[in-house]
């Protein structure tokens, strides 16, 4: 398995990811719309986002995630990073794939001197709770949100 930053050639297979949790989604089938297109270039010109694959041998995309590094006071001064957008093909889960997506994004936010790790999940999503709690994730705030 390779883990790296996704390259624009991706967005489709990201994007089909990101679409539908339970099932495979083609992505030949994803619409790459003008607002993901900017969205996937400004956090590739960003150096504080990183989208992030898992990709086979082949080249196919069976995971991805968005780290996003937030300088802060706390911790000393130190950057944190917020992972989202986490997914693992349907068809690929419950054989590590996602225990290694999440290692090497940790390994990744370590070395680049990350105080912590955060992400938030779906209160819905009781089976992914319960894979960040196995990966070491506490919970430890709510979290709240303003929609538009």
């Amino acid at each position: 398995m390779i883990f790296r930053t996704a390259t624009r050639g991706e967005l489709p297979a990201v994007l089909a990811l990101l679409a539908d949790e339970e099932r495979v989604v083609d992505p030949a089938s994803v619409v790459v719309t003008e607002s993901y297109e900017r969205a996937f270039a400004e956090i590739e010109g960003d150096p504080r986002n990183e989208m992030m694959v898992l990709v086979d041998e082949g080249g196919t995309v069976l995971g991805c995630l968005q780290l996003t590094y937030i300088p802060g006071l706390g911790k000393g001064g130190a950057e944190r990073a917020l992972i989202e957008a986490v997914r693992v093909r349907a068809d690929r889960r419950g054989g590590g794939l996602g225990r290694e997506l999440m290692r090497r994004a940790v390994e990744r936010a370590r070395e680049r001197g990350c105080g912590l790790v955060q992400l938030t999940s779906d209160k819905r999503r009781t089976e992914a709770h319960r894979f960040y709690a196995s990966l070491g994730f506490a919970r430890s705030h709510d979290g709240f949100k303003l929609r538009f």
